[in-house]
């Protein structure tokens, strides 16, 4: 099973992916922006829509498919993924291919409120502000408008820590 913790940035995705892959046996974190990253390092750069979102580039969708669908192969289990992911034909693409593989997919949106998300990422110490974060945020709400938030189990982070989102997310994977 693959539990996808989606959202923006600064809305808890790391942390609580970590968090919930304590709760759940036989789990594992599989951080996605690492396949994103490998393409972003071939050289000389892929051709397309640039290089500042790898998930415009064609490739990156069946390889997080393949990688998960390799690693749950060889280890079984859940692995918990939190990568955020805001085009609704990408999330089609990546969950059609999973679904090819028999791999159930939970997909769980956390959801903080505009000002609390934009406090989180310009408040962060550990990356700092990033003008990168910031710009996500609008299409976020879109996003969360229009598709995301009717295609997951929403968890509202705004008020939440991230061990009692994780208690959340692990209760209701379990049940």
């Amino acid at each position: 099973m693959i539990v996808w913790l989606n959202g923006t940035h600064g809305a808890g995705k790391t942390t609580t992916s970590a968090l919930v892959q304590r709760l759940l046996a036989d789990s594992r974190v599989f951080d996605a922006e690492k396949v994103g990253e490998t393409l972003m390092d071939i050289t000389p750069a892929l051709p397309g829509p640039g290089s500042d979102n790898f998930q415009h580039w064609p490739p990156w969708r069946p390889l997080v498919v393949e990688t998960a669908r390799r690693v749950l192969d060889y280890t079984g289990g859940t692995l918990i993924v939190p990568m955020t992911v805001l085009v609704e034909p990408y999330w089609r693409e990546i969950c059609t291919g999973l679904a090819r593989h028999a791999i159930p997919v939970r997909h769980f949106v956390l959801h903080a409120d505009q000002v609390t998300l934009r406090g989180r990422i310009e408040g962060d110490t550990v990356l700092g502000p990033s003008a990168f974060r910031l710009a996500h945020l609008e299409p976020y709400a879109e996003a969360a408008r229009t598709w995301l938030h009717d295609e997951a189990e929403v968890v509202d982070t705004t008020r939440l820590t991230p061990a009692q989102a994780a208690q959340r997310i692990a209760e209701a994977v379990e049940n």
